[in-house]
């Protein structure tokens, strides 16, 4: 059996009739991959001393993070941009990132965030009425490197089989390096030893006024922009505060109500937003959370968290509604998760993930106190989830 190809090599019949044809694939692969070796200039070197080589795009750099996938089809600049991504290389699983381009609205924060971008294949001629820029053009910008052409399936297996794990992206290297940055990897810093939260959080307060009724103290551990939009468009004026904002001067703005925002990393490492929210606990002030969010009121609640495996990020994770019976599907973007087992007695699950089991919403049982583990702003993912934000303004009533 032989196969030829007008763009790349003739593979040698050394595959019988009944060989698979995912086996072929694989070959085939293989051999187009080996023609394009003179061209890959960009490397990602993983903690275990995986090296994967591939076509540097964006900003000639280099980025040392935690490596994590995310499932979603599209989104990816909104991904780029959020805060939850700090000291992390994402990898997109689907196969074509960049064909619309980068546009000037769907930004979650004033940057790029993530640390490095890994994908299959980058769009050199985007498409979108909408679009200013290419994702090369995007990356360079913010100077972010990027990889392209490699095999994302194979890193995506790896993560789900051996769990996340850091890495280097550089873009271009030299193959004598290649031992060198193996050594690094294995001694990059864990994520649980950063304070990612401080890094990311707005260093002074600011107003977003729209003549609402009612006022929000949104604490920012690295909030999506999406989330204080959902809250102006409901005339919820919002006062968004940095994370290490004292209780007495949350007070002093006599909010309505508090939102914890989600953010990066490790929540026991935002030690000075849980000690906040225990305070604020007994305020009996309606407070909802969010991702991170969630994570820090189940800390100060006297609950524990840990870290999952390879975390829950797409725009496509269901979840069920344990009050309604109800499934939804669900954006998300988080490595950590609340240990059901120490929920104290107060509080009840109010939602959980249909992959894995785990915590995806919580409520207090007497106080004006909720959160849930998924986005509910989405951007990108599913628009029926907008609901949360309806239900935190009745909180408010």
């Amino acid at each position: 059996m032989q196969i030829t190809s007008t763009t790349g090599p003739k593979i040698a019949p050394i595959i019988k009739s009944n060989s698979s044809f995912l086996s072929l694939c694989q070959i085939y692969t293989l051999s187009c991959n080996n023609l394009m070796m003179d061209k890959n200039n960009a490397v990602l070197v993983l903690k275990d001393g995986t090296v994967v080589r591939g076509r540097g795009f964006g900003a000639k750099t280099q980025a040392e993070g935690e490596l994590v996938f995310n499932t979603s089809m599209g989104g990816y600049q909104e991904a780029l941009t959020d805060p939850s991504y700090r000291y992390q290389i994402l990898m997109m699983t689907y196969p074509l990132i960049g064909n619309y381009g980068v546009n000037d609205e769907d930004f979650e924060s004033d940057r790029i965030q993530v640390e490095g971008f890994v994908v299959r294949e980058v769009t050199e001629k985007p498409s979108h009425s909408k679009s200013k820029k290419t994702l090369d053009e995007f990356l360079k910008e913010y100077e972010t490197p990027g990889i392209q052409g490699v095999d994302t399936r194979f890193l995506t297996r790896k993560i789900r089989i051996h769990g996340v794990m850091n890495g280097i992206l550089k873009y271009p290297y030299e193959e004598e390096e290649i031992e060198d940055l193996k050594e690094r990897a294995r001694n990059l810093r864990d994520i649980s030893d950063l304070d990612l939260v401080d890094l990311v959080s707005i260093k002074r307060p600011k107003r977003y006024d729209v003549n609402g009724k009612k006022t929000v103290v949104l604490v920012d551990c690295g909030v999506k922009l999406s989330i204080i939009k959902f809250l102006l468009d409901r005339k919820i004026n919002v006062i968004r505060v940095p994370a290490k904002t004292s209780i007495d001067k949350i007070l002093e703005y006599e909010p309505n109500g508090i939102l914890i925002s989600n953010g990066p990393g490790d929540p026991e490492k935002a030690e000075y937003v849980i000690e906040t929210v225990k305070r604020l606990i007994s305020e009996e002030i309606p407070i909802f959370g969010i991702c991170l969010g969630l994570q820090i009121i189940a800390l100060a609640s006297g609950a524990e968290t840990y870290k999952l495996k390879f975390g829950h990020r797409g725009s496509n994770h269901p979840v069920k509604d344990l009050e309604t019976g109800r499934a939804h599907i669900t954006s998300q973007n988080h490595g950590f998760a609340v240990d059901a087992d120490s929920i104290p007695e107060e509080i009840e699950i109010s939602h959980i993930s249909l992959n894995d089991h785990s915590v995806e919403g919580i409520r207090y049982k007497e106080l004006p106190i909720r959160a849930v583990q998924y986005h509910p702003e989405a951007h990108p993912g599913p628009w029926y989830n907008y609901y949360i934000f309806d239900e935190f303004v009745d909180m408010m009533k």
